[in-house]
């Protein structure tokens, strides 16, 4: 966690802000605490987004998709309001390090450990699909490594499956090096892609690297569409299971 800096609030409604745990391309993500003293995550979305239509209406749609998924590996919405000049969600604090950040310290995981998280993290992506949402953005930074298991966070571009993109037409959305071929496309994406990526974010706890990693943005998307998934440092077993 990093200090506040000195042009973020101190308070986002009734929630007292104590440092900065991360940010993303709609907001930033603070560590708040409710009026009796419970920790939480605070998630404010930009200023400069604030006033654009077609992001209010994302993160509106945001918290309705947070509020729907429950379980045990996923973190649960406590608050929000989308209408504030600032639109903001309080979910419950998960503490642990990212995955990308626990493998960035410490290594690969074993393939003991790959089967357990890839267990958590599948039944996790259960929950969310059960409820008619895809993530579309599953990756080793959005994975946090509790202590009772792995939790799937920021659903910053999660979307009820059934409903119409908000994003404008022929943009991909995600991250591309976890993206699945259909997203670089700006195709439809459903819970298929989340289990692509779910695959990439395994050979990542495994080898250290995504399957389809590269020097750039297009060497990446070609990988994507157009190679297999490079899983050569991988333990044998994992590679025919995650493959």
């Amino acid at each position: 966690m990093e200090a506040l800096r000195p042009g973020d609030p101190r308070q986002v409604g009734s929630y007292r802000l104590e440092g900065r745990l991360g940010e993303g391309g709609m907001g930033q993500v603070f560590l708040g605490s409710t009026p009796g003293g419970r920790q939480v995550a605070v998630k404010l979305i930009r200023a400069e987004y604030a006033e654009d239509a077609k992001f209010r209406a994302r993160f509106a749609r945001e918290v309705d998709a947070a509020r729907k998924v429950g379980g045990f590996y996923t973190a649960q919405v406590v608050d929000a309001d989308p209408a504030a000049d600032e639109p903001w969600m309080v979910t419950a604090y998960v503490p642990g390090p990212s995955l990308r950040d626990l493998v960035a310290r410490g290594g690969p995981l074993d393939p003991a450990g790959v089967r357990t998280l890839g267990r958590g993290l599948v039944e996790g992506l259960a929950a969310i699909h059960a409820c008619g949402l895809v993530h579309r953005d599953l990756k080793p930074g959005n994975v946090i490594m509790s202590p009772d298991g792995p939790r799937i966070i920021d659903f910053g571009i999660a979307r009820a499956a059934d409903a119409s993109t908000l994003t404008a037409t022929g943009a991909a959305v995600g991250t591309f090096a976890y993206m699945a071929p259909e997203q670089i496309r700006a195709d439809e994406a459903g819970p298929a892609a989340d289990v692509f990526a779910l695959g990439c974010v395994l050979a990542f706890a495994a080898t250290g690297r995504g399957p389809f990693d590269a020097d750039s943005i297009p060497a990446i998307v070609h990988r994507v569409t157009s190679a297999p998934p490079d899983l050569g440092a991988m333990d044998p077993g994992l590679r025919d299971a995650i493959g």
